[in-house]
């Protein structure tokens, strides 16, 4: 077997199984909050396309893996497909059924919605309060010792020992705070507030594009001030304050997915820094490798992606669905068909056309392994 064959067999097998967590975990949200407002499922599904194999349950639910490992769905009595939209079929019996989806009061069905991504969110605060509590975390402190000479910091005027107070106004609690800040702004001029000799000052800093590794080892070109900071320390929390700090991960992974979203919605962002199933598998296969600690991080990592971008307002995602319903708990009436199988035929689209464009990233990125 050739190195890259192997690579690419390493590589999917790693996503395959990391993404079946994930999914699973999402629809199982889903398939809980159903059973508990007592609507029938048919399938639980873990992928789709063609169905490979499947079991049924003594509640008659029929547990599917299918041929596409790109997602999944849970199907309720009364679905027409897996986009939810109620059956065309509006027989007596549908009509009258207790246990059938679409007869449930609004509140149960957004309910039933939104659990799928609240699945996500509480996955990932689990895995990191367990990281916390076993691993600890390493923080490092704000306080500069290194400035690279010629870097934006020295032009500025920065200098070892000053220590990062704000940026832009925001406090700035460890070095990790600042990198992150730094890499996702999209600011051509940086306010620095800094402590220096007991006085705070304000220093403007132009950061620059510079070519530098990440966490795998791929060469990218990221926003460059020229500091760093060695003072770092590792601190264990009992698990009450590791599941605080699992919250706040969580909360900041969040924030930091949705100022994305944002940036690529303005134009702040290039549309070439989507990145689809290929190069999640690539990371999943370079994740695997760095062992359990760094493969529970990816698996947070990307229930918390999965969970924002389902509940965006995008028909066919939980989101949309989320919104249809909302309208129509104000309302008092549900949005009329037409224009959810109008707004799901642009949700399919735009997601189709998200796709490709992942697609296509991923192809042309894929042999920088």
């Amino acid at each position: 077997m050739s190195a890259l064959v192997s690579v690419i067999l390493h590589n999917f097998l790693s996503f395959l199984a990391i993404m079946s967590i994930i999914v699973f975990l999402h629809e199982f949200g889903h398939f809980i909050v159903a059973r508990l407002c007592k609507v029938r499922v048919l399938e639980f599904s873990i992928g789709f396309g063609k169905k490979l194999f499947g079991i049924t349950d003594k509640h008659g639910t029929e547990w599917q893996i299918r041929l596409l490992p790109f997602g999944g769905f849970v199907k309720m009595y009364g679905d027409r497909n897996m986009a939810s939209l109620p059956n065309s079929d509006q027989s007596i019996e549908l009509k009258s059924a207790k246990d059938a989806f679409i007869n449930k009061n609004v509140y149960q069905r957004i309910a039933i919605v939104i659990a799928g991504p609240v699945a996500n969110f509480l996955s990932a605060i689990v895995i990191l309060t367990m990281l916390f509590k076993v691993y600890g975390m390493q923080q490092t402190s704000t306080l500069i010792d290194k400035v690279l000479e010629n870097s934006p910091a020295q032009i500025a005027n920065i200098k070892i020992n000053d220590q990062i107070l704000a940026i832009n106004n925001k406090k700035m609690q460890t070095f990790a705070d600042v990198a992150n800040f730094i890499a996702i702004s999209t600011e051509k001029e940086l306010i620095f507030t800094i402590l220096r000799d007991n006085q705070t000052i304000d220093v403007a800093v132009k950061p620059i594009l510079q070519e530098k590794k990440n966490y795998f080892d791929e060469v990218h070109k990221a926003r460059f001030v020229g500091i760093g900071s060695s003072h770092t320390q590792t601190i264990t929390f009992s698990w009450l304050v590791s599941f605080k700090q699992g919250i706040i991960e969580t909360y900041d992974l969040s924030a930091t997915i949705l100022l994305g979203v944002k940036q690529l919605l303005f134009g702040q962002r290039s549309i070439t820094e989507i990145n689809g199933p290929v190069k999640i598998a690539k990371y999943s296969g370079k994740t695997v490798q760095y062992g359990m600690v760094a493969v529970l991080w990816f698996v947070a990592l990307i229930s918390v992606n999965l969970g924002i971008m389902n509940l965006l307002p995008v028909p066919v995602l939980d989101g949309g669905h989320l919104l249809y319903y909302v309208l129509e708990a104000i309302f008092g009436k549900p949005i009329p068909m037409k224009i959810q199988e109008f707004g799901n035929k642009l949700g399919v689209s735009f997601l189709f056309f998200l796709m490709l464009m992942a697609t296509y990233n991923d192809i042309t990125s894929f042999f920088k392994i």
